[in-house]
């Protein structure tokens, strides 16, 4: 009897709250992500005036050669700014979902957080929100931004949309493009995109705030559709029988983190930044030319590669004069 006392007394809260929504200040807001991308997110909220109530977050890891316990990047913001933290390590003990549902959220943020179950994203009365790196229908997935950048797209953008049970696949709420240099890597891409992606996020929670947003279906005639799996290791492999422009945009796509690589004379080589070189070649596919000072070629079917930063197995990350003024062929 107790318990469903407290539940109604919650859904009564929760409705009133609904009811008298003007602006965003009003609502009380739970925020899930763990990054550091994900604190762009929290850090526009809160300087835009959000209530966050609770920040939900990874438990800390142990890292590093001392195998310390690290704190997520944005359980670190969150301390420092004085937020209600939760770290479970399942999101379906009952314990966690108690102390969720004291929490009485209007809505719930999720940017770069794990999967969650509906019962944690069906809680709160405007459902929850997920910030998406590419613009929805295309890129649904776990890495959208290395996969645009891969496949050699000259934009992409930011979605916020309404969560259900298929990843990726709820009412699109708002979305901004963004284009893609030729010269941008994941890297450049990613910081740019958390940037943009915290704004529009700002935007979307102050549109459901004042009920002046509506959300959309998701289109379902787009075409050939691309998809955003989780990166392996074998994805990360070249495979230098490709073009010059397809293992460009692979190593463009996988840098900073995990990295495109190769081997070199039987070491693994990590390529970071390279450049295109199309003229005709009688090279094998992966074989390297060098002048063993100032360039390290490796051909592929219409061309060469030439890198320019790279880190060979046991040794660091450096530019490749420095690599060829140290290694011997």
């Amino acid at each position: 009897m107790y318990g469903s006392q407290i539940k109604a007394a919650s859904i009564v809260h929760s409705f009133i709250n609904f009811a008298s929504m003007k602006d965003l200040q009003s609502l009380r807001i739970v925020f899930m992500g763990t990054p550091e991308f994900a604190v762009a997110s929290l850090d526009a909220l809160v300087k835009a005036g959000s209530n966050i109530v609770g920040v939900i977050t990874a438990p800390d890891k142990p890292a590093g050669r001392g195998m310390e316990l690290q704190q997520s990047a944005v359980k670190k913001y969150a301390v420092e700014n004085n937020l209600h933290v939760l770290q479970p390590e399942k999101l379906k003990n009952p314990a966690f979902l108690e102390e969720l549902r004291s929490l009485q959220a209007d809505l719930q943020i999720v940017v770069a957080f794990r999967m969650l179950p509906e019962v944690v994203w069906n809680m709160p009365p405007l459902g929850s929100v997920n910030l998406h790196g590419s613009l929805l229908p295309q890129y649904r997935g776990a890495a959208p931004i290395n996969w645009a950048v891969i496949n050699g797209e000259k934009e992409t953008g930011v979605t916020t949309f309404k969560l259900k049970h298929e990843i990726d696949t709820g009412d699109i709420l708002l979305q901004e493009s963004f284009p893609i240099a030729e010269t941008d890597n994941a890297g450049d891409v990613h910081d740019r995109m958390k940037e943009i992606g915290a704004q529009l996020l700002v935007k979307t929670v102050k549109g459901l705030a004042d009920k002046s947003l509506k959300e959309k279906p998701q289109p379902k005639d787009e075409g050939q559709l691309h998809h955003a799996p989780k990166i392996f290791t074998e994805t990360c492999k070249i495979n230098w029988n490709k073009t010059v422009d397809e293992v460009y945009n692979l190593i463009r796509g996988l840098a900073p983190y995990p990295a495109a690589f190769t081997f070199l004379q039987d070491k693994k080589l990590k390529i970071y930044k390279a450049e295109k070189i199309r003229i005709a070649t009688k090279d094998a596919a992966g074989d390297f030319k060098t002048d063993s000072k100032s360039y390290l070629h490796f051909a592929c079917s219409d061309g060469y590669i030439s890198v320019l930063e790279l880190q060979l197995e046991g040794k660091k990350k450096m530019a490749i004069a420095d690599f060829l003024r140290g290694y011997r062929f």
